[in-house]
């Protein structure tokens, strides 16, 4: 679309000098011949010079040319300034970006009123010139005779300039890129009755319903360009077709919120002259109307980013399509080589991100050359497409998520010799590279990861200048040759050795996820990304590595201290290997661009220097696991940017800062395991509200659990274990907001941040976890942290009942009131906890019954109760019997399964009423006797009611002994056949 317009401008501006030759206005540009002595006239040089006044030149001499001096008197032969050769008025002022050889090269204070001076002004174009948001000048409308106005991405502000209505003689206009507030109508446009080039993208064109209308009214304009103007769906029931243009031919209305089919009625009405149609990144839903069957002359459409669904329609109308683009849909059904028949002009395809599927012949033959081939997310598999064989001009081909588990050909690497970026990642490619090195010369941007290629790196593709080959199974050592490549991602394979010490130029080099050995080499050096994480690595880290903006050696082996010259990275991950040593580097003032800092499960120790106010842009800082010491830094308060903070596993003594108030944007703390002490602040829950996990298990703290904590409306992994809190359960915990919500949080574990690094294009990506008790062990959960959602008050001392308001959090998954001295019954609201996976009120004092309503939690998966004063019967569910008779323990009066010990009746006495339960048991053992004495009897009976009937009766004697002895013969008789047949078989 750009190169379009651009077109259209450069004819327009030779036009209109052309037009001046014609009339016999001869244009005197600012590159004549010395010799000619027609000067501009007085006042147009003043206001020329008034309207320098207000451009600041960056660059100092870009205007240099425009002066008071003798030299610099004609101001005809000014940069960007010509006039005409018969009367001298300046016709054309010109400062685009085209003319001063870049782009914001001014920034404009303001544009002088005395401009208006230039009467006969044709054609003015000051784009890209940085006017910073001040009011556009209206009097520019009372430039009457201008033909040409490109004022975008000038920045101008304020109220939309509808004064332009004025200029009734423009033929190209382009207002865009601007901050303009809305526009409250199109009505000054139909007076603009010759433009044929119209540009208003990101004009606010929302509160404009009837815009199809006043478009309608341009009898001339081919060119319509109103990208990101919020426009809505036209309604065309009042639409006049009878002054709209004949030879509209580029239509751009992309980013938008199109959501209709009346768009495509509107645009039906130049089927015969649309060239180049745009509607991508609208609401467009439904199947792709017919109406593009018979617009024979569109060159390129593109419609993606939309929600059409339904299958591909009949292309073979499309004669003259060069570029076709649906990419980002919801597009389904088979593709078949009937579809592009007819479109032998096809360069440009894009079918991504859908859920079509190329159903193309073996032998099919493509009636077009592809330049540009985007068919990722297209299932073409299983075997790899032999027409792409065809294709002699491709520069761009991604096949990447194509369902494609083939072998690559061996024509395929002929074909990527002009290819410039190839992208079949994500598939299942297998098999080994062949032996590339005489017959492929040039190496492409090559994106193969996420595959089963075996085998080793061929020596020739280390030529691409972009090669990513990770997650695949690639073994070996490494080639031992200079890489070519600024970007070399061969992480997740299988590789060995060590990491070749005339390899690795590449800015961007990842290797994590192998098996290499080794010392780190001294020619990393110029690695600005580097990531050799999970490795066999080992020896100290080289004090060369300082060029690094993002180091990962985390799970090597490394050891020796932390080298003060990696304080120049911004993520810095050392965690779990054998460095030891203090972090005195932290103090150092290169650590100012510190954003992200993993040194946990290492061997540093000593105190920590209280250093920390100039580390305002750390974001995420682990120390856990190590053997720091002392206190706190109080200067963590000056890192108000951090939003993780883990110190887990040290010996950090003293209470928690409350300079830690300050870093309001903290979402993680985790001082698990340590010895601090003191009660926990006020302020934690008023200052500290985007708090998710907080952990302070394993401490000293102590005094009671203050009710501010209930402030703290997104945690929802809440961890007080193991201290010496006391007093009763705050009941205002009904307030914990995100622990009330039933289903997944919409909080997630993973972080990202932005750099100014080599790649800072790229947001760096973090992902926070956290280890903690669960279902009786100690569990660490990393990507699916933040489905669990917990409180953890066990082993402390805290007194009181459970507070029933606690049923309202009805999103916990985990609940630990352990080891404490909790008294009372358990609420029989309990029930309403149905997300509860794991319950834990073990070794309290609670009594009463199990309330039956637990029996209702579905999902429980584990429940101890154990070594409380609970009595009666368990209530029969699914899950309260299934559970281990142990978590049961240590209630003497508990009785029902999975308990040995019966329950006497389904009556079921409490412990107000003991002498009736012994009464009961003095009952049980009548009852038990009885039973007894009755078996006994009915024995005696059934016993001489037989065997004296055989005693005393011969006939009876003799009818049983001939039974048994038949009995006999058919069993001896059986027995023996079928020993036969076993042996004959």
């Amino acid at each position: 679309m750009q190169g379009h317009g651009r077109c259209l401008k450069l004819f327009l501006a030779f036009a209109l000098l052309l037009l001046q030759y014609t009339q016999g206005g001869e244009v005197d540009h600012s590159q004549r011949d010395t010799n000619v002595t027609i000067r501009c006239i007085e006042r147009e040089r003043q206001a020329l010079l008034a309207f320098k006044r207000g451009l600041v030149d960056k660059s100092d001499d870009l205007l240099s040319s425009w002066g008071s001096e003798a030299q610099k008197q004609d101001c005809c032969r000014w940069v960007g300034v010509s006039c005409s050769k018969q009367t001298g008025h300046v016709l054309l002022l010109d400062l685009s970006n085209e003319v001063v050889g870049g782009y914001f090269k001014f920034r404009g204070k303001m544009i002088s009123p005395k401009l208006i001076e230039l009467h006969h002004l044709q054609h003015l174009d000051l784009n890209y010139i940085n006017f910073n948001g001040r009011q556009f000048p209206y009097f520019i409308g009372s430039l009457i005779n201008l033909r040409y106005l490109d004022l975008s991405f000038t920045k101008f502000g304020g109220k939309f300039p509808s004064q332009v209505g004025n200029l009734t003689n423009l033929v190209y206009l382009d207002l865009s890129f601007n901050s303009f507030t809305n526009v409250e109508n199109l009505n000054w446009l139909p007076l603009l009755l010759s433009l044929r080039y119209l540009d208003l993208s990101f004009a606010n064109l929302s509160n404009v319903l009837d815009w199809p209308e006043a478009i309608n009214k341009l009898p001339e304009l081919t060119t319509l360009t109103l990208l990101n103007c919020d426009l809505r769906s036209p309604i065309l029931s009042t639409l006049s077709y009878v002054n709209s243009s004949k030879s509209l031919a580029s239509v751009d209305l992309s980013i938008n919120h199109l959501s209709t089919s009346s768009i495509f009625l509107l645009l039906s009405n130049y089927n015969t002259s649309l060239v180049h149609l745009d509607l991508s990144d609208n609401l467009l839903a439904g199947s792709i109307p017919d109406v593009f069957g018979n617009m024979r002359s569109l060159a390129h459409l593109d419609l993606s980013s939309n929600q059409l669904e339904g299958s591909l329609q009949d292309l073979t109308n499309l004669s003259s399509l060069e570029g076709l683009s649906l990419s980002n849909n919801q597009l389904s059904g088979v593709i078949s080589g009937t579809h592009f028949s007819k479109l032998s002009k096809l360069r440009n395809l894009d079918l991504s991100s859908n859920s079509l599927v190329l159903d193309i012949h073996a032998d099919w033959i493509p009636p077009f050359q592809l330049h540009f081939i985007q068919l990722e997310s297209c299932k073409m598999g299983p075997h790899f497409p032999k027409w792409l064989q065809t294709q002699k001009n491709i520069s761009y081909l991604d096949m990447s998520d194509a369902g494609i588990s083939d072998i690559l050909p061996s024509w395929f690497w002929s074909l990527c010799r002009n290819v410039e970026y190839m992208d079949l990642a994500r598939n299942q490619i297998r098999g080994t590279f062949p032996n590339l090195t005489l017959e492929f010369s040039y190496s492409p941007e090559q994106h193969l990861s996420s595959n089963k290629l075996e085998g080793q790196i061929p020596l020739v593709l280390l030529n691409a200048p972009y090669l990513d080959l990770s997650a695949n199974k690639l073994e070996g050592p490494i080639p031992s040759v200079l890489s070519k490549a600024s970007y070399l991602d061969l992480s997740s394979n299988k590789l060995e050795g060590p990491i070749p010490s005339v390899l690795l130029n590449a800015p961007y080099l990842n290797l994590r996820s192998n098996k290499l050995e080794g010392s780190i080499p001294s020619v990393l050096s110029k690695a600005s990304f580097l990531d050799l994480s999970s490795n066999k690595l080992e020896g100290p880290i080289p004090s060369v590595l300082s060029k690094a903006s993002y180091l990962d050696l985390s799970s090597n082996k490394l050891e020796g201290p932390i080298p003060s010259v990696l304080s120049n990275v911004t993520h810095l991950d050392l965690s779990n290997n054998k460095l030891s040593g203090s972090i005195s580097f932290l103090c150092s003032s290169a650590a100012i661009g510190l954003v992200f800092l993993n040194l946990s499960s290492n061997n540093v120790y000593g105190q920590v220097s209280d250093c920390w106010t100039h580390l305002e842009n750390l974001v995420m800082l682990d120390l856990s696991y190590n053997a720091l010491s002392g206190k706190i830094p109080t200067t963590i308060g000056f890192v108000f940017r951090i939003e993780t903070l883990k110190l887990r596993s040290n010996i950090f003594v003293g209470q928690l800062p409350v300079s830690l108030k300050n870093c309001t944007s903290l979402v993680v703390i985790d001082v698990g395991d340590n010895k601090l002490s003191g009660p926990i602040p006020e302020w934690l829950g008023v200052s500290l509200k985007n708090l998710v996990i907080l952990m302070l298990s394993s401490n000293h703290f102590n005094g009671s659990l203050p009710s501010q904590l209930c402030h703290l409306i997104r945690i929802q992994n809440l961890d007080f274990s193991m201290n010496n809190f006391s007093g009763s359960i705050p009941s205002c915990l009904k307030n914990l907001t995100t622990l009330a919500q039933k289903g997944n949080s919409s909080l997630r574990s993973e972080h990202s941040y932005a750099t100014s690094s080599y790649l800072s294009r790229y947001n760096y990506p973090y992902v926070d976890d956290a280890t903690f008790m669960w279902k009786g062990g100690v569990q660490t959960f990393r990507s699916i942290l933040w489905l669990v959602k917990r409180i953890d008050l066990s082993s402390n001392k805290l007194t009181g009942e459970i507070p029933s308001e606690i049923s309202h959090l009805v999103g916990l998954v985990s609940l630990n009131l352990s080891r404490n001295q909790l008294t009372g019954q358990i609420t029989k609201e309990i029930e309403n906890l149905q997300s509860l996976d794991s319950l834990d009120l073990s070794r309290n004092h609670i009594d009463g019954r199990i309330p039956t309503s637990l029996a209702r939690i579905d999902r429980l998966g584990f429940l101890d109760l154990s070594y409380n004063n609970l009595f009666g019967k368990i209530p029969i569910g699914t899950q309260l019997q299934g559970f281990d008779p142990s978590f049961y323990a240590g209630n003497l009066q508990l009785c029902g399964p999975p308990l040995k010990k019966m329950c006497a009746d389904e009556v079921e006495k409490g412990p107000s009423e003991q002498t009736d339960f012994i009464n009961q048991k003095d009952k049980d053992e009548l009852i038990t006797l009885g039973f007894y004495i009755s078996m006994g009897l009915g024995f005696a009976a059934g016993f001489w009611g037989v065997c004296g009937t055989l005693i005393f009766s011969r006939s009876w004697r003799y009818t049983y002994l001939k039974f048994l002895n038949g009995l006999n013969d058919w069993f001896f008789v059986r027995i023996a056949l079928l020993k036969r047949q076993l042996k004959d078989a």
